[in-house]
């Protein structure tokens, strides 16, 4: 697992992280942690399969009628 290390971090900041982490009853560190992995996997983000369903199944879906194409593939020549 990575480890990340901050300078130059002002003091009225770190001391806001620990008292944000003393409110929710974890260390400033688990506290810095889940703030930063709330940051990059928002849970309000578009979920683009997700979205691309639901909005199908609002129109009653949609049946495909595909096809495999069966005929041999040719290998490819480099000459």
């Amino acid at each position: 697992m990575a480890a990340v290390t901050i300078r130059n971090l002002p003091d009225e900041t770190h001391r806001a992280l620990k008292q944000r982490a003393t409110a929710h009853g974890r260390s400033t560190e688990a506290e810095i942690r889940s703030i930063l992995e709330a940051a990059v996997h928002p849970k309000e983000r578009l979920k683009l399969g997700s979205a691309i369903v639901a909005r199908v199944r609002e129109i009653g879906g949609v049946d495909l009628d595909i096809e495999r194409d069966r005929s041999p593939i040719e290998p490819p020549s480099f000459e």
